[in-house]
């Protein structure tokens, strides 16, 4: 099993920050009333709360990668919720999205779900399946969020290491023994198994099988 203390010496500053940031509940809605019934419900259940009554006044006022998940109605002026979803996908914002609408059809919801929305909720708003639906959100955003902070600690666990131990590094999850990397890269056995040790610990693994796992999640995927 790998040591996860000493895994996280190689994480970065924004795998950090996403490992201690608390999530919230961001609402946005044009209708004044829906977001005051939705501001209660929500922080009632314990979540934390923003609310904004237009996509623009909270494309300008949004808080930096946050953690957490968006309730958004689809129909709003100027901007609509598709588009701004849209935006924001432009912006590396990528919290889950819970669509809630007036004016419910199949294309609308259809085309919100395929844009990633994890649930698409008419109005009136069902309570129960609002607070499901945003639990829902905030579990996949945390998820995502740990992921990401997992590929961030492996590349500078990766840039930790000197040329010589990315080339143990390739032979080792290539499957080759010591003494066969160590005749490929013309030295001696004994120097490979050195810089083999150095390597798994910068890599802060235990197992080949482990070091196998980080490598292929550092891999592009196959088209």
């Amino acid at each position: 099993m790998p040591d996860n203390n000493k895994r996280l010496q190689c994480d970065s500053q924004e795998g950090g920050a996403m490992s201690i940031a608390r999530a919230n509940v961001t609402v946005v809605d044009d209708d004044v009333l829906v977001l005051r019934s939705l501001d209660r419900l929500l922080q009632s259940a314990g979540f934390e709360v923003e609310v904004f009554s237009s996509p623009k006044d909270f494309l300008e006022k949004r808080t930096a990668n946050p953690a957490g998940c968006i309730v958004m109605d689809l129909s709003m002026p100027g901007i609509s919720g598709l588009e701004l979803q849209q935006a924001l996908f432009g912006t590396r914002d990528g919290r889950p999205v819970v669509f809630i609408s007036g004016q419910g059809s199949v294309p609308a919801s259809v085309q919100a779900m395929k844009a990633g929305a994890v649930d698409f909720l008419t109005k009136p708003i069902d309570e129960a399946q609002l607070l499901g639906a945003v639990r829902v959100a905030l579990d996949k955003d945390r998820a995502a969020r740990g992921q990401r902070a997992e590929q961030a600690a492996i590349t500078a666990c990766l840039a930790a290491l000197t040329p010589r131990e990315r080339e143990v590094l390739a032979g080792v999850v290539a499957g080759k023994l010591n003494k066969q990397i160590a005749a490929e890269l013309g030295t001696a056995e004994k120097t490979i198994k050195v810089h083999r040790a150095r390597m798994m610990r910068k890599m802060a693994v235990d197992s080949v099988a482990e070091l196998v796992r980080l490598w292929t999640l550092t891999q592009p995927p196959q088209a």
